[in-house]
């Protein structure tokens, strides 16, 4: 769908950018360590005016972001520590996939089967140390 090189200084630009052009509401993030999927989060939801931009979700597994209104702009999972899909299902994933705001998935591989089909996959590659490339789909 869309193949985007980008550099580490323009995360604000393609965050905005991306904002107008995700098909789906449910980005799931697939990428090496270190690649920098919380990092382009962060911009993303600083893009949607998100009040609290928080911290990568590694050990609680989900954060809850608000708009400046106090209700729940987005969610934010990192799927990395979890053993099965039941985890998912065990905590509740099916209700939070039927959230109408953003939904954010780092790591979603070992939840692909329960995500809807709507969902979008972003795969983040490393080119270097300041440089990427997104391929949306």
């Amino acid at each position: 769908m869309l193949d985007i090189i980008y550099k580490l200084s323009d995360l604000d630009k393609l965050a905005s950018v991306l904002i107008e052009e995700l098909p789906s509401k449910i980005v799931c993030f697939k990428a090496p360590m270190g690649a920098g999927k919380t990092t382009l989060i962060k911009a993303i939801l600083k893009n949607l005016n998100a009040t609290d931009l928080g911290q990568s979700p590694s050990f609680g597994i989900v954060n809850e972001y608000p708009d400046d209104s106090g209700n729940t702009l987005a969610y934010h999972f990192d799927m990395y520590r979890l053993n099965s899909p039941e985890e998912a299902l065990d905590f509740g994933i099916e209700e939070y996939l039927s959230f109408q705001g953003w939904i954010f998935i780092e790591w979603p591989e070992l939840i692909e089967e329960l995500l809807p089909e709507n969902a979008t996959f972003v795969e983040i590659s490393i080119l270097d140390d300041q440089s990427r490339q997104l391929y949306i789909y």
